[in-house]
């Protein structure tokens, strides 16, 4: 019998931390060997949230603290441009699954741009594969090192990259309208921003200048052969925990009609388990993804022949963060893709 792998989470008690925990608990060749929390240190997960599986893991300590040469994986779900700086010592020593935007991008100056002019380890950067399975999946396989994606380009990749792989969409001109829940923001969102008065709020925000936006037309470039990527994107903020759904408003090439897209997304849904292509009048909406590790799709009608709106929906905490690092975990170890998360 192989013996079970030493994983380490570093960032445990943020909402994307939790998550992994509680599915590394279910994964049957996982032992977690150390938590890290600069907020919690000394105390047990016990005390934070009443899980009675929390009882048997180890007690939290800072994140310096962690021992790369006891652990076989460290999985970093801590804040971006926190996890670089662990990076830097840590490279080389451990396998590494980061869920931050650190080593998302290709080129430093861009991330600089975005996110924070202090990377410590820029020379990293091409030793982490961009972990997005359903498209990455071969090179996945053979990584030491992950960059986990981000929750909005994870509902906005699946299902464009098919299409411009395919030829099937006009690249120049897509609309992407996206509704997360509040957890993407992370623990120090102000909740009195959509609570107030016993109403709820919902709002649009850096409507073209989110800093998703580099890293969505990273990946998309990868797959447009005449290198030409032009879209809006509108994000914005619902009164949800969780989930998050993107629509998607495409023009279709030439000759391409609906019923091409439809067979496109059949068989993208017949080879990747976590893909789920809605046909039927069944409704896509956040319940139907929450707590799960599924990319569930719709294509709807447009109001002309040569357009089409897509739907996309995930749970931001697990597609779009914990659950996605797993898969990435399970191919890396030549496990089966969906260990510990069905």
């Amino acid at each position: 019998m192989k013996t079970k792998i030493n994983v380490a989470v570093l960032g445990t008690t943020g909402y994307v931390g939790l998550e992994l925990i509680k599915i590394l608990l279910r994964h049957q060749h996982v032992n977690i060997n150390f938590l890290g929390s600069d907020s919690f240190e000394g105390q047990n997960l016990s005390d934070i949230e009443n899980n009675k599986n929390y009882f048997k893991l180890p007690i939290l300590k800072k994140n310096e603290l962690f021992d790369p040469s006891l652990s076989d994986y460290v999985f970093l779900a801590l804040p971006h441009s926190v996890s670089n700086k662990f990076v830097k010592t840590l490279y080389n020593k451990v396998k590494i699954i980061d869920l931050s935007a650190d080593f998302r991008f290709d080129d430093l100056k861009v991330y600089s741009e975005h996110y924070d002019n202090n990377h410590l380890c820029g020379q990293f950067l091409d030793k982490f594969v961009y972990g997005l399975v359903e498209i990455n999946r071969s090179i996945i396989s053979k990584a030491n090192n992950i960059a986990v994606p981000g929750c909005y380009p994870t509902s906005v990749l699946l299902p464009l990259v098919p299409l411009l792989k395919n030829k099937q969409i006009i690249s120049n001109n897509i609309i992407i309208d996206t509704k997360s829940g509040y957890s993407g923001a992370g623990k120090k969102f102000d909740k009195s921003n959509i609570f107030l008065d016993n109403d709820l709020n919902f709002y649009n925000y850096n409507t073209n200048s989110h800093r998703h936006i580099p890293e969505i037309k990273q990946e998309l470039l990868k797959h447009e052969t005449e290198d030409n990527i032009s879209f809006s994107f509108n994000p914005h903020i619902l009164p949800n925990f969780r989930g998050m759904m993107s629509t998607i408003y495409c023009d279709l090439k030439n000759n391409i009609s609906k019923s091409d897209i439809i067979k496109l997304f059949s068989d993208f849904d017949k080879k990747n388990y976590f893909i789920k292509l809605i046909d039927n009048d069944e409704r896509l909406d956040f319940f139907s993804t929450q707590n799960t590790n599924f990319c569930k799709l719709k294509i709807l009608d447009s109001h002309s022949a040569d357009k089409i709106i897509i739907v996309s929906v995930i749970d931001n905490l697990i597609k779009g963060a914990s659950g996605q690092a797993i898969q990435c975990f399970n191919l890396m170890e030549n496990y089966d893709e969906t260990t510990a998360l069905i």
